[in-house]
């Protein structure tokens, strides 16, 4: 737990009334738009249950949880509840960031809606130059929404919780020493990576975890036509199924698709399995180009690399 004494946080959201805000989305709209300075918002321990959006406006904003666990963002809309057509699932957020410079961590994100309730979201975000240290993001189907063409957003230590493609989008996203953990037969992502860009998600140094009663998870499917995903020296357990990767009943982008692996260990890894045969597994040449400071650098058209992932 983290003193908020001497840490010169712009502003302390305190659910109990001890700071300036007692909700999430009162300290983020109480903001400056566009500040030439970083604005840190501190929030104490307790269950604050409201859907919160960081606007385009709010750019380089830091927030800060006391702890991981005890710091909880929740809301419980769901694809069926949110009624909205076809594109509902986009609208069940619990927390939605835009603001491009985010940086978070010591939080849990969560959509409490039961399986049942369809997609429903925890975490969407289609800000670039986004990180996510320590947070617990919690869901069912569709759990992480990672949008924003040329959106590159950064996940460490972080546990992702989910059923049926609870990592999904098109940004390029690098995951390092993530838990990522099934709670049903299905599948880990959905990418749709766009054409032109030359990474998708990434995966290094994390560990597959699943419950007990799993046994069948695949690594991927192609939410479009491009997608591109890479686990690199990742843990995969026993749940992943021996082939590795799905189709989603559309034959034709075997030939577009890119699912790669490297040097992966556990029961669920490649060397364990029978992968499918369009997908490869990387030389060392290869996976060099997958390093996260080259992955993040790549020529984004949200602008020039800078060692923002970095704190």
């Amino acid at each position: 737990m983290r003193s908020t004494e001497d840490d010169g946080y712009d502003y302390v959201v305190d659910q109990e009334g001890g700071g300036d805000y007692e909700s999430v989305q009162a300290a983020i709209d109480g903001a400056k738009a566009f500040p030439s300075e970083r604005v840190t918002i501190f929030v104490k321990e307790g269950v604050y249950d409201e859907k919160v959006e960081v606007h385009s406006w709010n750019t380089d904003v830091d927030l800060i949880g006391e702890s991981e666990t005890g710091t909880v963002i929740t809301s419980d809309d769901g694809f069926e509840a949110i009624g909205r057509g076809r594109n509902s699932t986009f609208f069940t957020y619990t927390l939605k960031v835009c603001g491009d410079g985010f940086y978070t961590r010591d939080l849990t994100i969560e959509n409490s809606a039961g399986p049942e309730s369809g997609q429903a979201v925890a975490l969407h975000v289609e800000a670039d130059r986004a990180v996510f240290e320590d947070c617990r993001l919690l869901g069912n189907q569709d759990t992480l929404y990672t949008g924003g063409g040329g959106a590159r957003q950064y996940f460490d230590g972080c546990r992702i919780e989910g059923t049926t493609d609870f990592v999904f989008g098109g940004a390029t996203a690098v995951f390092e020493n993530c838990v990522l953990h099934s709670k049903a037969d299905s599948y880990v992502t959905a990418a749709s990576t766009p054409q032109y860009e030359p990474f998708g998600f990434v995966f290094r140094d994390c560990a597959l975890t699943a419950d007990p009663d799993v046994s069948e998870v695949y690594l991927g499917r192609p939410w479009r036509d491009h997608a591109h995903v890479a686990f690199i020296q990742s843990h995969l357990g026993s749940h992943v199924h021996p082939a590795g990767w799905h189709n989603w009943s559309r034959p034709e982008t075997e030939s577009t698709v890119t699912y790669v692996e490297y040097e992966n260990r556990g029961p669920g890894s490649s060397a364990a399995g029978d992968r499918v045969a369009w997908a490869e597994e990387l030389t060392p040449t290869e996976a060099e180009n997958y390093r996260v400071e080259n992955v993040l650098s790549g020529e984004s058209t949200r602008g020039a690399y800078r060692e923002w992932f970095v704190r």
